[in-house]
Protein backbone atom coordinates (compact mmCIF):
# COMPACT_ATOMS: atom_id res chain seq x y z
CA UNK A 1 0.00 0.00 0.00
CA UNK A 2 1.33 3.30 -1.20
CA UNK A 3 1.84 5.96 1.70
CA UNK A 4 -0.93 8.58 0.42
CA UNK A 5 -2.88 5.32 0.81
CA UNK A 6 -1.83 4.75 4.12
CA UNK A 7 -2.38 8.16 5.07
CA UNK A 8 -5.57 8.45 4.13
CA UNK A 9 -6.87 5.53 6.47
CA UNK A 10 -5.26 7.43 9.09
CA UNK A 11 -7.02 10.48 8.27
CA UNK A 12 -10.06 7.94 8.23
CA UNK A 13 -9.76 6.39 11.26
CA UNK A 14 -8.88 10.36 13.03
CA UNK A 15 -12.36 11.36 11.66
CA UNK A 16 -13.67 8.46 12.87
CA UNK A 17 -12.85 9.18 16.78
CA UNK A 18 -13.84 12.55 16.37
CA UNK A 19 -16.96 11.55 15.20
CA UNK A 20 -17.71 9.09 18.02
CA UNK A 21 -16.39 11.48 20.66
CA UNK A 22 -19.31 14.27 18.93
CA UNK A 23 -21.60 11.72 19.42
CA UNK A 24 -22.19 10.07 16.59
CA UNK A 25 -22.70 6.57 15.77
CA UNK A 26 -20.38 4.80 13.11
CA UNK A 27 -23.29 2.89 10.44
CA UNK A 28 -20.76 2.10 7.89
CA UNK A 29 -17.03 3.22 6.94
CA UNK A 30 -16.02 2.63 3.30
CA UNK A 31 -19.71 2.02 1.87
CA UNK A 32 -19.42 1.29 -1.91
CA UNK A 33 -22.31 0.64 -3.89
CA UNK A 34 -21.48 0.44 -7.65
CA UNK A 35 -18.63 3.10 -8.77
CA UNK A 36 -19.18 5.24 -5.28
CA UNK A 37 -17.55 4.95 -1.77
CA UNK A 38 -18.65 6.75 1.09
CA UNK A 39 -15.87 6.93 3.38
CA UNK A 40 -18.12 7.48 6.83
CA UNK A 41 -21.70 6.89 7.25
CA UNK A 42 -22.67 8.74 10.56
CA UNK A 43 -26.21 8.60 12.52
CA UNK A 44 -26.87 11.72 15.17
CA UNK A 45 -30.18 11.66 16.29
CA UNK A 46 -32.08 11.62 13.15
CA UNK A 47 -29.71 13.03 10.80
CA UNK A 48 -27.57 10.68 8.41
CA UNK A 49 -24.37 12.27 7.78
CA UNK A 50 -22.71 10.76 4.15
CA UNK A 51 -18.82 12.24 4.99
CA UNK A 52 -16.61 12.62 2.62
CA UNK A 53 -12.82 12.62 4.14
CA UNK A 54 -9.63 14.48 2.93
CA UNK A 55 -6.12 14.06 4.32
CA UNK A 56 -3.41 16.30 3.39
CA UNK A 57 -0.04 17.10 4.62
CA UNK A 58 -0.33 21.04 3.39
CA UNK A 59 -2.95 23.09 4.21
CA UNK A 60 -2.78 24.74 0.68
CA UNK A 61 -6.65 24.67 0.30
CA UNK A 62 -8.95 27.74 -0.11
CA UNK A 63 -12.25 25.88 0.44
CA UNK A 64 -12.41 22.08 1.54
CA UNK A 65 -16.02 22.41 -0.10
CA UNK A 66 -13.89 22.41 -3.79
CA UNK A 67 -11.91 19.20 -2.90
CA UNK A 68 -14.62 17.30 -4.42
CA UNK A 69 -15.51 17.16 -7.66
CA UNK A 70 -18.99 17.07 -8.74
CA UNK A 71 -18.49 13.40 -9.96
CA UNK A 72 -18.03 12.53 -6.73
CA UNK A 73 -20.45 14.62 -5.19
CA UNK A 74 -22.95 12.93 -7.51
CA UNK A 75 -21.72 9.46 -6.90
CA UNK A 76 -21.86 9.98 -3.02
CA UNK A 77 -25.48 10.82 -3.33
CA UNK A 78 -26.16 8.16 -5.49
CA UNK A 79 -24.85 5.74 -3.08
CA UNK A 80 -26.65 7.93 -0.15
CA UNK A 81 -29.84 6.92 -1.42
CA UNK A 82 -29.28 3.23 -2.18
CA UNK A 83 -27.63 2.97 1.38
CA UNK A 84 -31.30 5.19 2.61
CA UNK A 85 -33.16 2.62 0.64
CA UNK A 86 -31.17 -0.76 1.35
CA UNK A 87 -31.53 -0.03 4.60
CA UNK A 88 -35.01 1.51 4.92
CA UNK A 89 -34.22 4.57 6.77
CA UNK A 90 -36.51 7.17 7.70
CA UNK A 91 -33.76 10.06 8.24
CA UNK A 92 -32.92 13.50 7.05
CA UNK A 93 -29.07 12.96 4.90
CA UNK A 94 -26.31 15.68 4.54
CA UNK A 95 -22.96 15.98 3.33
CA UNK A 96 -20.39 16.63 5.38
CA UNK A 97 -16.32 17.05 4.64
CA UNK A 98 -13.89 16.21 7.41
CA UNK A 99 -10.37 17.11 6.07
CA UNK A 100 -7.45 15.78 8.03
CA UNK A 101 -4.26 18.21 7.86
CA UNK A 102 -0.85 16.75 8.79
CA UNK A 103 1.68 19.64 9.65
CA UNK A 104 4.93 18.67 11.63
CA UNK A 105 3.69 15.81 12.52
CA UNK A 106 0.84 17.42 14.00
CA UNK A 107 -3.00 16.63 12.56
CA UNK A 108 -5.43 19.70 12.37
CA UNK A 109 -9.05 18.30 11.69
CA UNK A 110 -11.78 20.68 9.87
CA UNK A 111 -15.67 19.90 9.96
CA UNK A 112 -17.80 21.33 7.10
CA UNK A 113 -21.30 19.91 7.75
CA UNK A 114 -23.32 20.34 4.84
CA UNK A 115 -20.55 20.89 2.63
CA UNK A 116 -22.85 20.30 -0.59
CA UNK A 117 -26.54 20.06 -0.99
CA UNK A 118 -27.98 16.74 -3.06
CA UNK A 119 -30.00 18.90 -5.63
Amino acid sequence: MGKHNEFGKVGEQIATDYLIAQGYTIKYRNYRYLKAEIDIVALKGNDLAIIEVKSRSTNFIANIAETVSTKKKQLLVMAADHYVIENDLDVSVRFDIITIFKQQGKFKLEHLEDAFYHF
